[in-house]
């Protein structure tokens, strides 16, 4: 809603961020490559993750059939996700785990992964009591943890038998002596060894420790709602406090730029078609029109490794839309830097040089209809210039609500409707025009008197006061 306060947002966001999980992350990382290309060229290397969370324990997560069918119709492999999904931790989680892990207490994350212990332990107890001692069986296609799991219950099960990794979703069991089981516990290469499970059941997190470390500029489209869940999935539960996730945030990530703020700005800067999805972005940034004009612009080449996002493009698949995002900042940023100097762009424009002409939009993350434009990770949220409210007086309409207020307004603007007092509305708009036009088309209306709201005349706090 536009009346909608940062804090107010992020409470209704929050509910949300808590509900869902992470099931794909995209990462790409943009490097000058100087030796092999003129020194404007960026090669990108770009990586698409399938996640799925890592806790002990069920881990309850909730399904949107719209988000569903909208990521089947742009082929979004549910498999690849549930089956082989990395696994992630925030520090609660990971502490919770640790205890778990010291203590020795071993529980199934699920009924389908203790089908799968029960499955290994009866196979291996069938086959041990007619094998012969240094004789060894393979157990095949388990996947992620369960390779730990089933290594850890067969190991306090049966003092008779050693296990390894032995390839991609393969355990190798062998029956040893007791002597030899002891040796074999103290050896410093056992994959077994607490640190080795913990940093495989942190997975993604690891990564994503990584690339806090490395103080990079994050960047992202329209980003809110993306570092939430990164909060919340990779470092922290998100907290109450609306004041306190910004400056979490801006501690793990100091700085932000969110193209979805920089390209607001260059569509009323330059003479450019207005568009907003990321995609069309990207294609407007890229189009030949700009390219010919400029031989300096930045060329920006996909990796060999990556080379199916060059051949195909891949929309809504997380690591094609990290590289658009990407692409978009360093178009984004040469066109102002263009716009920013009287001279031609000098042949070489380095990357400092872009985060200069950025820097009025660095931390500020775009602000879908509310109250304040973008939200300032390093400092106070600046609010909107909104149109002027309006104040809806109804007459002769009994029962009426916000819908009924909506629909009648909705051909001439799409108001967002709060109830002041029983036959009181007021409006709010983006669009100083669409006031304009309700305050002329209602003024004679015989049920509904619309003016602008004054807050000493219309409050009903204040009227209460003067009462």
């Amino acid at each position: 809603s536009l009346f909608d306060s940062p804090g107010e947002r992020y409470v209704k966001t929050r509910q949300s961020v808590q509900c869902f999980t992470v099931i794909q992350l995209g990462k790409s990382c943009a490097s000058r490559e100087n030796e092999l290309h003129s020194s404007h060229w960026y090669v990108v290397h770009s990586y698409n993750f399938f996640l799925f969370p890592s806790t002990l324990g069920d881990v309850e997560f909730t399904l949107s059939t719209s988000s569903i069918q909208f990521l089947s119709h742009y082929g979004f492999d549910y498999n690849k996700f549930l089956k082989d999904g990395i696994p992630y931790m925030n520090e609660v989680q990971e502490e919770v785990f640790s205890k778990h892990l010291l203590g020795g207490s071993w529980t199934a994350r699920s009924a389908l992964e203790s089908d799968v212990l029960k499955k290994a332990i009866e196979e291996v107890t069938d086959w041990i009591a007619g094998a012969e001692e240094e004789e060894t069986m393979i157990l095949q296609d388990l996947s992620g943890y369960q390779m730990f799991e089933v290594q850890l219950v067969l190991r306090q099960a049966l003092q008779n038998v050693w296990t390894e990794l032995l390839g991609d979703k393969k355990v190798m069991v062998k029956k040893v002596s007791p002597q030899n089981r002891r040796l074999l516990e103290k050896s410093p290469h056992d994959c077994c060894q607490k640190e080795l499970i913990l940093l495989s059941a942190r997975g993604f997190t690891n990564l994503f420790q990584a690339i806090v470390e490395a103080k990079k500029p994050l960047v992202g489209h329209n980003m809110l709602m993306d570092l939430m869940h990164l909060h919340d999935k990779f470092y922290k539960p998100l907290p109450e406090s609306y004041e306190e996730f910004k400056r979490n945030v801006h501690k793990l990530f100091p700085v932000l730029i969110d193209t979805k703020t920089v390209t607001k700005s260059i569509w009323k800067k330059c003479a450019l078609p207005q568009v907003s999805g990321l995609m069309e972005v990207y294609d407007v940034l890229c189009s030949s029109s700009l390219n010919s004009k400029d031989p300096t612009c930045p060329v920006i080449a996909l990796a060999s490794d990556c080379s199916r996002y060059a051949e195909k493009k891949s929309p809504h698949e997380a690591g094609y839309d990290a590289f658009l995002c990407g692409s978009v900042l360093l178009k984004s940023a040469h066109l102002l830097l263009g716009r920013s100097t009287d001279d031609a762009v000098e042949t070489d424009p380095s990357f400092s040089q872009y985060l200069t002409v950025l820097a009025e939009y660095l931390n500020k993350v775009n602000f879908i209809r509310g109250g304040v434009a973008s939200i300032n990770f390093s400092g106070e949220d600046v609010p909107c210039q909104h149109p002027p409210l309006l104040v809806v007086h109804v007459k002769s309409w009994p029962g009426v609500n916000e819908r009924h207020i909506y629909q009648e307004f909705k051909a001439l603007c799409p108001f967002d409707v709060r109830r002041l007092s029983t036959n009181q509305f007021i409006l709010i708009s983006n669009k100083f025009k669409q006031v304009r036009l309700v305050l002329r088309n209602y003024k004679h209306h015989p049920n509904l008197r619309v003016s602008v709201y004054r807050h000493w005349r219309h409050s009903p706090a204040v009227n209460c006061l003067l009462r």
